[in-house]
């Protein structure tokens, strides 16, 4: 049996799994957003961590069909080879079926939470300089990662002039 995970959080860089087959891909319509709550992992009950989770985001394609508009045709399947039947785990953000779901935040707010948070995986900062170092190993530039993780960063810098 063949079976796809899409990983767009810590599997990019830490399967914890054995795989026969790794390709880069992209799901149309949706980002990451660091709106999931970490108890069991990047964080704890009492101070939860935050991960990535997976939103949808069609003001893309949106902002796309006004810019292009002049053009008469579209393909959107044309050069983009696509995989079918690919399992992805995404966060509901249903606070009644999802309890560590955390949502959006200021940048600051999710920064300072990212650095002060610690699981049994290790310090929620290292989650998030990963991801971001995985995904530049990818060719990803992924505004959201980059934004929060210079937000972590320059409060670090400022804790540490601080001292």
């Amino acid at each position: 049996m063949v079976m796809w995970v899409f990983g767009y959080g810590s599997l990019i860089w830490k399967t914890g799994f054995h795989y026969d087959e790794r390709v880069v891909g992209f799901i149309r319509g949706y980002r990451r957003v660091f709106y999931q709550g970490s108890t069991d992992h990047r964080g704890t009950p009492d101070f939860p961590g935050r991960t990535v989770t997976l939103q949808a985001f069609p003001g893309e394609l949106c902002y796309l069909e006004v810019r292009e508009k002049q053009y008469d045709s579209k393909d959107p399947d044309s050069m983009t080879p696509a995989i079918n039947g690919v399992m992805v785990y995404m966060a509901s953000p249903d606070t009644r079926t999802n309890k560590n779901y955390l949502g959006p935040a200021p940048l600051e707010e999710m920064a300072k939470q990212i650095i002060h948070a610690e699981g049994p995986s290790g310090p929620n900062r290292d989650y998030i300089f990963h991801l971001e170092n995985a995904l530049n190993q990818l060719g990803c530039d992924d505004l959201h990662v980059r934004d929060v993780a210079n937000a972590v960063r320059k409060i670090l810098l400022e804790m540490k002039t601080d001292l």
